[in-house]
């Protein structure tokens, strides 16, 4: 087959650079003019760019000697597609869109709007404001039910009214506990039938003597101190033993009686007359006056006085040890 005697050819069997060769000179093959290939009746495809129109009917140009202008395209309004520059997609037929597509919302030339990192670095600070503020109110609580419980646990009520018992897990409190002096069973003064003694071992006053015979009605000891500081609540100990049955006598400060009884309870667990085992201290908080006051130690109606005494101090305030 032939271009000459078949037809035009179509583009695929157009050779462009047929005219080269012997045998394509031989078809008739000439150097190209015009902008044609070189067989003849070629198919000339060049166009002008923007001259394909799709979907539009071919736009007609002035014919020489006609009056006017030639027909120019109008422009799209704004926001439609120009046909002269329209996408492949925009085009009418099978398998493409019939309408424009409409941008997807949040911009981005089409793209979905990524997360909203913003929002979610403000949610992340406002989690930390409120872990750190609660940090802060329990703290603040717990300092303060600390600080309560300590002052609540160190507030004793004085007592009054009766002779307070010692033991040694017992703290002092009130004012600061302050020296004051202290005497031994032989400077103490003796009445009622009371003596001295050093039998039973483990009295602390100088050289191991205590009272005896205090276990009789109007038996006492008399304790005159000089140099109290001023007008105040203070606190007498007494070191004592007994045995078996807890004892009670009264106390006397200045000529009137204190509280109820001064107690002089078996904290050692003594058996009946192992006083050797039965020594131990008790007090009471009663108020003295500023210079010189007396302290007695009675045995009476009632009292119960089957004791041994050896010392008795002071100290300021109430305290309990």
């Amino acid at each position: 087959m032939t271009p000459g005697n078949n037809g035009a050819s179509t583009p695929e069997d157009d050779d462009p650079f047929g005219y080269l060769y012997a045998d394509g000179q031989a078809n008739g093959a000439q150097p190209p003019s015009g902008g044609g290939y070189g067989y003849p009746n070629s198919v000339n495809r060049v166009r002008a760019v923007g001259e394909r129109q799709y979907g539009q009917p071919q736009q007609q140009t002035a014919q020489y000697g006609q009056y006017g202008q030639p027909t120019v395209p109008q422009q799209g309004a704004y926001g439609q597609p120009n046909a002269n520059y329209a996408a492949p997609e925009t085009f009418p037929g099978p398998g493409g869109p019939t309408g424009r597509q409409q941008p997807v919302p949040g911009g981005g030339g089409g793209r979905g709007r990524g997360p909203n990192t913003k929002g979610l670095l403000i949610g992340a600070v406002a989690v930390v404001a409120a872990v750190v503020i609660g940090i802060a109110v329990a703290m603040a609580n717990g300092d303060s039910d600390t600080g309560d419980n300590n002052q609540a646990g160190n507030q004793v009520s004085p007592s009054t009214s009766a002779s307070a018992s010692a033991s040694p897990s017992e703290s002092s409190t009130g004012e600061a506990a302050q020296e004051l002096p202290t005497i031994d069973a032989k400077a103490l003064k003796l009445d009622g039938g009371a003596s001295l003694a050093s039998d039973v071992e483990g009295a602390q006053a100088d050289g191991g003597i205590y009272v005896s015979n205090l276990n009789n009605q109007g038996a006492s000891v008399t304790w005159t101190v000089n140099g109290i500081p001023s007008d105040g609540t203070y606190t007498v100990f007494a070191h004592y033993s007994t045995a078996g049955e807890d004892q009670s006598m009264t106390l006397t400060i200045n000529g009137k009686a204190f509280g109820s009884k001064f107690n002089l309870e078996n904290y050692a667990h003594a058996e009946d007359g192992d006083f050797a085992k039965g020594w131990t201290t008790t007090y009471s908080w009663p108020t003295l006056t500023k210079g010189t006051n007396t302290i007695s130690l009675s045995c009476g109606n009632g009292d119960k006085c089957d004791i041994l005494l050896d010392q008795m101090w002071l100290k300021k305030g109430q305290v309990k040890k």
